[in-house]
């Protein structure tokens, strides 16, 4: 049972993770024969994954149709950017609190391997070092429902986070407000670490949809 559920959570991990970034487009049908197909299953496992996505709203079944992709629209990326902003802030005053040196020293480790990326223009290894930064927060915080709901929204925000980064000067700046983010929490200033959270959010968002 055990195995099931995890070949389950796998299927409907990446599933989920192509409709976000678009391997699929709104509109598309998801047919189950073809995707138990591909991932070597039956029909049943892929019908429980396809509920799940549905309740998340990134599809829809239409009786005697069959199941089509919604995707996400720009507003519902706005409401996830500004839903981001509230929490990540909190992450940050929490993780200022509770943060490990050996929570710390993954951050750090972090930031350099951003700043060698960045040197390198390599913006898929910022993006994915960027993505562990603030994981690393979010397991300092202390907090298993505030972790779990940014750990979603992460899950929506990788693809957005590649493009933003991509833009002129986005990883540089990026990197600085990183880097000032660890500074706060190695000085223990909660108010600090909330308040450049907060504005680092802010500012990606601000990139994003300009």
């Amino acid at each position: 049972m055990e195995e099931k559920q995890l070949l389950r959570d796998q299927i409907f991990s990446s599933l989920r993770r192509d409709i976000i970034e678009g391997k699929y487009e709104k509109g598309d049908i998801l047919v189950e024969s073809e995707i138990a197909k591909n991932f070597g299953v039956s029909r049943t496992p892929i019908r429980e994954v396809l509920r799940q996505l549905e309740l998340e709203g990134l599809v829809e079944s239409v009786p005697n149709k069959g199941v089509f992709v919604q995707g996400i629209s720009q507003d519902e990326i706005k409401d996830i950017y500004e839903i981001r902003t509230v929490l990540e802030g909190l992450a940050g005053k929490r993780a200022a609190e509770n943060i490990t040196q050996e929570q710390l020293e993954l951050l750090r480790e972090t930031c350099d391997l951003m700043e060698f990326y960045t040197e390198k223009d390599n913006m898929e290894k910022v993006a994915k070092y960027n993505t562990r930064f603030h994981e690393i927060i979010f397991e300092a915080s202390n907090s298993r429902f505030l972790k779990n709901m940014l750990n979603l929204l992460q899950d929506y925000v990788t693809k957005m986070r590649r493009h933003s980064l991509k833009q002129p000067g986005r990883a540089q700046k990026a990197l600085d407000e990183h880097k000032a983010i660890l500074n706060a929490l190695e000085n223990k200033d909660s108010e600090m670490a909330s308040k450049l959270l907060t504005e680092h959010v802010k500012n990606s968002s601000k990139i994003l949809f300009k």
